[in-house]
């Protein structure tokens, strides 16, 4: 089989079978055994850092290239909503047109007359 060190320390995009289906994994190339491969992910969730590690056999693996490198786009900043606040009984005689939602137009039903 295929050695596949040159890869060592690289992102990689793997292409690998299970059974009769191909599945995709990515990941930072981390070792190579000779007899399979291991790819490494690190992520992170709810401020907790954590690392994935798959182990591809030789045999599995269909197709495996290098990853383009995509600067990730900045963290768009947390903005205040920049609709203007309307109470819900001027946003109703104000018609459609203050609000896109469909949501917000259902909201602002007029208000019916009290009955004696």
């Amino acid at each position: 089989m295929a050695s596949f060190a040159q890869f060592l320390g690289r992102k990689v995009t793997v292409q690998y079978r299970v059974g009769d289906v191909l599945l995709p994994a990515s990941g930072t190339f981390a070792a190579d055994s000779g007899r399979s491969i291991f790819l490494e992910q690190h992520v992170e969730q709810r401020g907790k850092r954590s690392y994935f590690r798959w182990e591809i056999p030789y045999q599995y693996i269909h197709r495996i290239e290098e990853a383009e490198e995509t600067p990730e786009p900045p963290a768009a900043p947390k903005v205040a909503p920049s609709e203007p606040e309307v109470s819900h009984a001027s946003a109703a005689s104000a018609g459609p047109g203050l609000y896109s939602s469909s949501a917000a137009s259902l909201l602002a039903l007029p208000q019916r007359p009290k009955t004696v």
